[in-house]
């Protein structure tokens, strides 16, 4: 394992039992959980709730863990393994030229609902919130978010759960993009100085999808 990443995501649910989740809005790209990074010295909880806030403009209400999810870079070298150049045992990771493995994510995953009949602040960011039925989830979903939303949907807590990003993914694609793992994505625009990985400048909606 190298550089390893804490993140937070939650699996939100609404009155009518719909899920929230969140689509980069350039591209085609996957849909997953609203969160982001721990900022130092900061509980995961909190670190939710303010990712939450900010991404989607919903207040939300942390209810318990559903787990620990950890995503790691199939095509990583070995621990063991000597260091070589990046042309044989890295990746290109962006078209910007940053060359190597994604640094690892540990990702609380917890669960949580909806405080109050509307977002309460104005999102941040270039991504688009929906608000989905479990029964109808969207097909196109990072690994982590699939994972999360089968033990969630389960009612199952405390999971432990390792999986990897595809090994050589398409040019101009992310690796990882739940909301925690978006803001570790190599040539990802960077959110403002301060301020989590944001969501799109309008209220979410309900899925059309």
């Amino acid at each position: 394992m190298g550089a390893l990443t804490w993140a937070v995501a939650a699996v939100v649910t609404d009155d009518a039992g719909r899920v929230l989740l969140c689509r980069q809005g350039r591209g085609e790209r996957r849909h997953g959980l609203p969160g982001g990074r721990l900022r130092p010295a900061e509980s995961p909880v909190h670190a939710a709730m303010r990712d939450i806030r900010a991404e989607t403009g919903w207040e939300v209400e942390v209810v318990d863990l559903v787990g620990l999810y950890h995503l790691a870079d199939a095509s990583a070298p070995p621990p063991t393994s000597p260091a070589a150049p990046a042309s044989s045992t890295g990746r290109v990771a962006s078209s910007a030229g940053r060359a190597g493995p994604l640094p690892d994510v540990l990702v609380h995953v917890f669960r949580a609902r909806v405080r109050g009949p509307g977002p309460t602040g104005e999102p941040m960011g270039g991504c688009r919130a929906s608000w989905h039925d479990p029964t109808a989830l969207p097909e196109a979903l990072t690994p982590t978010t699939r994972a999360a939303l089968a033990d969630a949907l389960a009612g199952r807590s405390g999971v432990l759960h390792t999986t990897t990003t595809p090994p050589t993914p398409a040019p101009g694609s992310l690796a990882r993009d739940t909301a925690a793992e978006r803001d570790t994505t190599p040539g990802a625009v960077a959110p403002p100085a301060g301020h989590p990985p944001g969501q799109r400048a309008n209220p979410p909606t309900a899925t059309r999808h």
